[in-house]
């Protein structure tokens, strides 16, 4: 008589762990190498707490709950998979938002972008076209952190704060005694929108700014956020041109157009554009961050050309103390755009992938960049030493030596990881721990570079 088959008793518990796979595997960019993975850690957990006495359904449900609550050994995979993968296990609720909640949300960006537009409205018509052009970050971006802080549900410490950076802000830019010919008027325009995009960035981290993970969403937000308002930028431009074209048609005049752009349209569309990409972004996060790395490796080519062809033009300026400024501004605006587009790759990778050819591009990308800096420093320095100090030279020369210090570190890792020296935790970590860095200068030109130099 032949033996009958034995009755697995675990079998509820494999059918709770398939049911949890079947869940997982939902999520669209999850491989099935990254859900063996974590299955691996799961059944890991599940065996250590049947060994100390617990069944199994409460061994598969105190399982599931820590690595939901992130405990020592969860937080390990959370670092090397937060950028695709954690964010939407762990940081999001473990069902879709459902109907109710996604149109409120809708509601309150609509009603924050109409009140952004009327806001900016009511500047043009209320301030100078000087002190709108100094306060209008100032108009737009406390709703984009209204926005990111009612989804948040931030605390009120950390609201307190958000506003807080707003309200000085406004009060230096507005209460300063500026020299309306002077320098230090426009280093404090500039700078202002760079600390009050810090201040969005306090409310899309809910008040976690030391998180690593964290930073590095925000600036991958900031990317995907670029990425969508220009996106609306040129559809709506489109429309606008079909617009003018059919009332061109209709023998209508043609000065109606240019009154509704000029005086209602973009007012009201340019601002509210901001808060709807900020929801388009955090509603579509799957369909940007699939064509992130995408993006990364189309211009990372073309922006280490680009680079070349800069120094080369540095060079061929000859002596430094007659470099044109305008062109020395140039520079470093384009050094800005390297380093967004570091950060942007950064964030876009999957940090467990070997070294590939992308990543050594990026390295002679940063080496032509510490080059182009090395050279515009030189001709700031040279400037100073036979011009004397300036607010606008000392400003430029400071972020100089902050972006030379984050792009030769960068390299350094950069090459470290591409030789398998280094792993790539380390040049992430490197771009977030340095941000602060940024925010913290464009907080000092804007309070302190003014009286420093009389408000001239």
């Amino acid at each position: 008589m032949s033996a009958q088959p034995q009755p697995n008793p675990h079998e509820e518990l494999e059918a709770q762990i398939a049911q949890w796979r079947r869940y997982v595997q939902r999520r669209d960019a999850i491989s099935v190498a990254d859900v063996d993975e974590m299955e691996d850690h799961l059944r890991e957990r599940i065996d250590e707490l049947r060994s100390v006495g617990l069944d199994d359904d409460e061994s598969f449900l105190v399982s599931v709950k820590r690595m939901g609550s992130l405990d020592e050994l969860s937080r390990e995979f959370a670092r090397e998979h937060s950028d695709r993968l954690w964010k939407q296990l762990v940081l999001v609720s473990p069902e879709p938002a459902g109907p109710r909640r996604a149109s409120r949300e809708l509601a309150v960006m609509l009603g924050l972008a109409v009140a952004a537009g009327l806001t900016i409205k009511a500047g043009l018509l209320a301030l100078s076209d000087l002190a709108f052009v100094m306060n209008a970050a100032l108009l737009i971006l406390p709703f984009v952190a209204g926005y990111l802080g009612w989804k948040r549900r931030l605390r009120l410490p950390t609201a307190a704060v958000i506003a807080g950076i707003f309200v000085v802000l406004a009060v230096a830019l507005n209460a300063y005694p500026f020299d309306d010919s002077g320098s230090t008027m426009l280093v404090a325009t500039l700078h202002a929108p760079v600390v009050a995009w810090g201040a969005v960035g306090l409310g899309y981290v809910g008040g976690r700014w030391r998180s690593q993970e964290r930073r590095m969403d925000f600036v991958r937000f900031t990317g995907e956020l670029v990425i969508y308002y220009v996106l609306l930028a040129l559809g709506g431009g489109v429309l606008l041109a079909l617009l003018a074209m059919v009332l061109t048609l209709a023998d209508l005049p043609s000065v109606s157009i240019d009154t509704m752009l000029g005086r209602w349209i973009l007012p009201l569309a340019a601002p509210g554009a901001v808060l709807v990409a900020a929801w388009l972004v955090e509603a579509k996060q799957n369909v940007v961050e699939n064509i992130a790395p995408v993006l990364t490796k189309v211009f990372t080519p073309l922006t280490f050309l680009m680079l070349v062809g800069c120094l080369v033009a540095l060079i061929h300026a000859g002596d430094l103390t007659e470099a044109d400024r305008t062109l020395l501004i140039v520079m470093d605006a384009i050094l800005v755009l390297v380093l967004g587009l570091l950060l942007y790759a950064v964030s876009a990778r999957d940090p467990l992938a070997p070294p590939q050819f992308f990543d050594g591009l990026q390295v002679a990308l940063l080496i032509a960049a510490i080059g182009v800096d090395a050279v515009g420093m030189a001709a700031m320095t040279s400037r100073i030493a036979e011009f004397g100090a300036s607010p606008n030279k000392v400003v430029a020369l400071g972020l100089n030596v902050l972006l030379l210090i984050q792009l030769v570190w960068s390299a350094v890792l950069g090459a470290g990881f591409c030789l398998g020296r280094r792993p790539f935790a380390q040049l992430f970590g490197w771009q977030t721990r340095f941000l602060p860095a940024y925010l913290i200068w464009a907080g000092f030109v804007v309070l302190a570079i003014p009286p420093i130099f009389a408000f001239n």
